[in-house]
């Protein structure tokens, strides 16, 4: 297949630094797309300067109008990391695409600092919301960071702070490869400056003070780590239902009455792949999720407002349900199966006798798995300690088959 799309990564150092493949792709491409940045070291000659449009999606449908024709994209360092190239690939078949890499800003960080990619957490706030750092700040971690602006920094060690993290270090490395390169190194609870060139990357080692409690992102929060009115999958309930649901990377979960969020938000804490709606129809408690997503780490979590199941249609097609308040809503359980994809996993939690009886008919022809979780904690009575026992609930657990019945 001809490739008519070249995507050339160039560095600060420009067009002289490119190998003399990636400079003669250059030389002989009727159009050149890029930033004003990269355009502006093109040689002058017989080409086509494109700038990128805004918002970017347009200028990458304009690119499949000129497929048969000499192009070229350039792209700050290697365009797959977190770069340009992951847009491109949606909407042309990688195999009409030459492309020439340069040197990642992760990979030039690395070889200052001297991490091993094999220890760092990576992530990029350009152009995304700065609460997805909450779920990588984590004790000992190691952070490699694209910033958004120049104000990036200061945002990093404001959230370190604030998260009980104040001894961590901050390095950022501005402008990598040009002449005006140039580095600052502090603690998070010392930073002040501010004013750095939007081209930088950010070091971070994550250091807890001794008294920080975590908020693990490999184990269940703690019920006080969201705000609620009550409606809450509880602790210990939420990491059994967690663990029944098998969060995998990449993978789409309904949270069906979702009430603040908790096991949507726990889903996705997982991987920062992992996707989930959550499906609510009470204005207060949205509110919760969209509060709780941001204090926790998940932005991302798309939020149904409506009323299930009529809500349910047309919604993308699940890999994992948790349904947590029981199938006291006629239709709920047959629209949520329905929609389910064949190897996907079901799990709904009820505590009524009512919603225990119609668990246990759906197990019976459905299959799956029936627990009975009974949880007893420590109370102080007085002088003395004691046993408080919590409402028990009743989980199932079922996978759906190449056979499924249907409802």
């Amino acid at each position: 297949m001809n490739q008519w799309l070249s995507l050339i990564g160039i560095g600060e150092e420009g067009y002289q630094a490119l190998s003399s493949a990636a400079r003669l792709i250059v030389d002989n491409a009727e159009i050149i797309v890029g930033g004003q940045r990269h355009l502006a070291m093109v040689p002058n000659g017989k080409k086509t300067l494109l700038p990128w449009k805004k918002p970017i999606h347009s200028s990458i449908d304009d690119l499949i109008e000129y497929r048969g024709r000499e192009v070229c994209v350039l792209a700050t360092g290697d365009p797959f990391c977190y770069g340009v190239g992951n847009l491109i690939k949606k909407r042309v078949p990688i195999e009409e695409i030459n492309v020439i890499p340069a040197p990642s800003a992760f990979s030039m960080a690395t070889a200052r600092i001297g991490w091993g990619f094999e220890e760092i957490d990576f992530i990029t706030l350009h152009g995304r919301n700065d609460a997805l750092l909450e779920v990588v700040i984590q004790p000992r971690a190691k952070l490699l960071i694209l910033a958004h602006n120049g104000l990036t920094p200061s945002v990093v060690a404001e959230k370190l702070v604030k998260r009980g993290y104040g001894e961590s270090s901050i390095t950022v490395f501005e402008r990598m490869g040009s002449r005006s390169e140039r580095s600052v190194h502090r603690k998070a609870c010392d930073w002040v400056e501010n004013a750095f060139d939007p081209l930088h990357t950010i070091a971070v080692e994550c250091v807890a003070d001794l008294l920080h409690t975590p908020q693990s992102r490999l184990s269940c929060l703690a019920d006080d780590c969201f705000s609620h009115d009550g409606k809450i999958t509880k602790e210990d309930i939420r990491s059994i239902s967690i663990t029944a649901l098998m969060p995998a990377p990449g993978q789409l979960l309904w949270d069906v009455g979702a009430g603040c969020g908790s096991i949507g938000i726990e889903w996705m804490r997982r991987d920062k792949r992992s996707r989930a709606l959550a499906i609510e129809y009470q204005e207060s408690r949205l509110r919760f999720i969209a509060k709780n997503a941001v204090a926790l780490g998940t932005p991302n979590i798309k939020i149904i407002n409506g009323r299930a199941p009529q809500v349910l249609k047309n919604l993308e097609t699940p890999d994992a349900i948790f349904i947590g308040g029981g199938l006291s809503n006629v239709g709920v359980f047959e629209a949520c199966w329905q929609a389910l994809r064949v190897g996907g996993r079901l799990v709904v939690n009820a505590v009524t006798t009512e919603s225990e009886a119609n668990l246990i008919k759906l197990n019976q022809k459905f299959g799956g798995d029936l627990t009975r979780i009974a949880i007893s904690k420590t109370h102080q009575m007085g002088k003395h300690t004691g046993w408080k026992t919590f409402m028990p609930t009743l989980q199932w657990r079922v996978t759906k088959g190449y056979m499924a019945d249907t409802p």
